[in-house]
């Protein structure tokens, strides 16, 4: 079986490039950078990635209630959960030992 070539694209068959216009100020107050849209989206993020692991322990908690009672079916399902949780744990670690090393870091510098 024979692959074809890919022809050649010409550059003004890909037609005008439009300025992009400048991003608004951020009435909040954060800054509006370019892939975000502020402060507070920030905080929305680590406060959801927070839950979202208070979540996931809790589901590794009832399966390990249910392997104890011997309700659980499926043991696979129990490890595969501890596994995701413990390196969302150590994920989350991590970030924080960054954060404060980074807080640190700014602490010590001279004005």
């Amino acid at each position: 079986m024979a692959i074809a070539p890919i022809p050649p694209i010409s550059i003004g068959s890909l037609g005008p490039v439009a300025p992009t216009a400048p991003t608004p100020p951020d009435p909040t107050g954060g800054s509006a950078g370019v892939g975000g849209t502020g402060a507070a989206s920030f905080g929305d993020s680590i406060a959801g990635a927070i839950e979202s692991l208070s979540d996931a322990h809790q589901n590794v908690d009832d399966l390990a209630v249910q392997a104890a009672t011997g309700d659980l079916t499926a043991i696979h399902d129990f490890t595969i959960a501890t596994s995701e949780v413990q390196l969302m744990t150590e994920l989350t670690v991590e970030i924080r030992n960054k954060a404060i090393e980074s807080f640190n870091d700014i602490m010590r510098m001279q004005v």
